[in-house]
């Protein structure tokens, strides 16, 4: 398939042969015309990037002179292409599902040249899947779950309510410590992490949305919730990632005193700093800080990394 700016892409429904859909090609990926195009799709006006698959074909500039568009409709799966915005400004970064089909693969010992002619998909658009955070058609899911051995619940993360840790371990598992700095690279700037405190009714660990703001934890809460027991003491913050698809994972712990933050001005800054509102709702404007007096961490990892 070959094609040049201003021709008309065309998505046909594989039972009647209809056009599904249709769009301008307005970029070109490759010299020769081949895919991946942009694609202005005509009934969204959105600019998107396509793989075409069998059920895409080309109407050229030139083949149509004076001619109006074939009527589109509304769709948004269609089989013959698989269509993702791309962030211009955004740089790569697997999703979830990305991640998860590219460790099936490995493990089947594919290429991703092999695994897309098995899943009948561009091998251009696998690597874009395994690389960025795309969003595949259901249709995508079916066939690469197939090519792969494996379910698409598995390649959508099925069983993600479930505790983690339940996958495989790493066959040669690396368990080593991490710096100070690479802590609190992992801490960075915000997120949801766990404070221990200790209450009347004995240890109660408590996830909270956090802020890292001048080299102590920040989180709000209200005065009378367990969070808030942890004013005037010295207590644990515990912040980690597992990766169930990799099997790997890291956590850094924080030990350190905890004070209520009452001074107008840093309490309007952290306010000023804060990513998000805590997530449980309702009136938590009690800012807590803990100062960081012991920082360790530890990382699981293949034994080559």
């Amino acid at each position: 398939m070959r094609a040049h700016i201003g021709d008309q892409l065309v998505i046909e429904s594989p039972a009647t042969g209809a056009a599904r859909r249709d769009g301008e090609i307005v970029g070109l990926h490759h010299a020769d015309g081949t895919p991946p195009y942009d694609v202005r799709w005509s009934d969204t006006d959105e600019v998107t990037l396509v793989f075409p698959g069998p059920d895409a074909h080309i109407h050229h500039l030139e083949d149509r002179p004076g001619r109006p568009r074939e009527p589109s409709r509304r769709g948004r799966d269609e089989p013959g292409a698989v269509s993702v915005t791309i962030p211009l400004d955004e740089e790569p970064n697997p999703g979830d599902i990305g991640r998860r089909v590219a460790t099936e693969r490995k493990r089947q010992g594919l290429t991703r040249v092999e695994a897309a002619r098995r899943a009948r998909m561009a091998p251009d658009y696998l690597a874009y899947l395994e690389e960025r955070p795309a969003d595949p058609s259901l249709a995508s899911l079916i066939r690469l779950a197939a090519a792969l051995g494996t379910s698409v619940a598995a390649l959508r993360g099925g069983g993600i309510d479930l505790p983690p840790g339940r996958g495989q371990a790493l066959l040669h598992p690396q368990l080593s410590d991490l710096g100070p700095d690479e802590c609190r690279a992992r801490l960075s700037t915000h997120g949801v992490g766990r404070v221990v405190v200790s209450t009347p009714d004995g240890p109660a660990v408590v996830p909270v949305n956090y802020e890292v703001i001048d080299d102590a934890i920040a989180f709000r809460t209200a005065p009378d919730s367990v969070p808030a027991a942890a004013v005037g003491t010295d207590v644990a913050f515990e912040v980690d990632h597992v990766d169930e698809a990799m099997s790997q994972g890291w956590s850094v712990l924080v030990v350190g005193p905890a004070r209520a933050v009452t001074e107008p001005d840093v309490v309007r800054r952290m306010v000023n700093r804060a990513h998000t509102t805590p997530w449980p709702g309702g009136e938590r404007e009690m800012w807590v800080s803990i100062r960081l007096t012991r920082l360790t961490g530890r990382r699981i990892s293949p034994a080559d990394q």
